[in-house]
């Protein structure tokens, strides 16, 4: 694109989607002169697991967590952290492989 007719990079995009779509549309090649180095810090957010439970579950799990001034997320992990370590897990032979016994756990408020 000749340089004296082509848009100018945006000083903020509205969103990350927004960003996206304009650079999957232009090459940074042609905005090179309208870049400057920045310096910046990156946050990595803790990686997260979503599972499926029970509606009823699910039901009794807030109403715990209600009771207690604490989010749904944060009575669940204590609650399978406490029961996880109670837990005397069978230790994977080396070589050999084997389906894990599925049993309940029962979660107690």
């Amino acid at each position: 694109m000749p340089r004296d007719r082509r848009e100018r990079i945006p000083k903020h995009f509205r969103t990350l989607e927004g960003a996206g779509k304009f650079w999957d549309r232009h090459d940074l090649g042609d905005y090179w002169d309208q870049t400057e180095e920045v310096a910046t810090a990156i946050r990595l957010k803790r990686r997260r697991h979503f599972i499926a439970i029970e509606p009823g579950l699910a039901r009794k799990l807030h109403a715990a967590a209600e009771a207690r001034g604490i989010s749904p997320e944060t009575i669940a992990n204590l609650w399978l952290r406490e029961m996880l370590g109670k837990a005397s897990l069978p230790r994977k032979r080396k070589g050999v492989s084997r389906p894990a016994a599925a049993r309940p756990v029962r979660l107690s408020a």
